[in-house]
């Protein structure tokens, strides 16, 4: 498991602890929220110091907004459904130069971000993701972990690439990112700032990064149905991207 992640329920994943006022904000953390009320305590805890959270409500019905707002973190309202649609929103509220993108149902630590925030300060890449390595079993659905393994595959023989995973976890600077002007409001968001990432001439890294059960019930790649449409997003966006050819 993460460090300090304890699997059960939210309570034992610790407090929120806002953030000081007196540390100046070097990455903002995108944090796309479908009533994740649960889940969201233990991931604001995790975010270390220099870091905002950027807590984009997609619709929640339960209170990820109090939660939120509650442990400091700011918190934009993106009625419009679909994770480009909330990951956007936080994308465009971001003002630090690093954005980072996690998911916000503890299944991945933001302790973490600082490697790959790292690889952009050296210079040594523009955009880096965070491989998943599952930490017990079942903590990455069979038909989701296919899916990405075919997916990587596609992108593989589209760009070159040699990636294992389009982690959902990952860091660009913002500039970067805005420039992309990215479209897709649905599943493929994440593919689409891979291939504007890749057409821009960007180095892409990844970094391997634990995974641990979510807490709440998933509403994208967890299930059978999300997993499904995610893949046409994304196909899609595959279909229209440029082909290289691989030796």
């Amino acid at each position: 498991m993460s460090p300090g992640a304890p699997a059960g329920a939210s309570a034992s994943r610790g407090h929120v602890a806002a953030a000081s006022p007196a540390v100046a904000i070097a990455v903002d953390v995108v944090l796309p929220c479908l009533n994740e009320e649960g889940a969201l305590p233990w991931v604001l805890s995790r975010l270390p110091p220099g870091y905002r959270a950027i807590v984009v409500d997609n619709g929640s019905t339960d209170a990820t907004a109090a939660v939120a707002s509650a442990a400091g973190a700011l918190v934009v309202s993106e009625p419009r459904r679909g994770f480009g649609s909330a990951a956007h929103a936080g994308l465009l509220a971001s003002t630090a130069p690093v954005v980072a993108f996690c998911d916000a149902d503890a299944s991945m630590d933001p302790a973490e971000l600082p490697t790959l925030v790292a690889l952009l300060d050296d210079g040594s890449a523009g955009l880096v993701l965070g491989r998943r390595r599952p930490t017990v079993r079942g903590a990455w659905p069979w038909h989701a972990r296919v899916a990405n393994r075919v997916l990587a595959r596609l992108i593989r023989h589209r760009t070159g690439l040699a990636l294992h995973d389009l982690g959902p976890l990952r860091a660009a600077r913002r500039e970067q990112l805005l420039a992309f002007e990215l479209r897709d409001r649905r599943s493929g968001y994440p593919l689409e700032m891979l291939l504007r990432a890749w057409e821009a001439g960007l180095v892409v890294r990844e970094v391997p990064t634990p995974y641990t059960p979510r807490i709440g019930r998933s509403k994208v790649t967890g299930t059978f149905r999300g997993t499904v449409t995610a893949i046409r997003d994304m196909s899609r966006l595959l279909r229209e991207a440029p082909r290289v050819t691989v030796s």
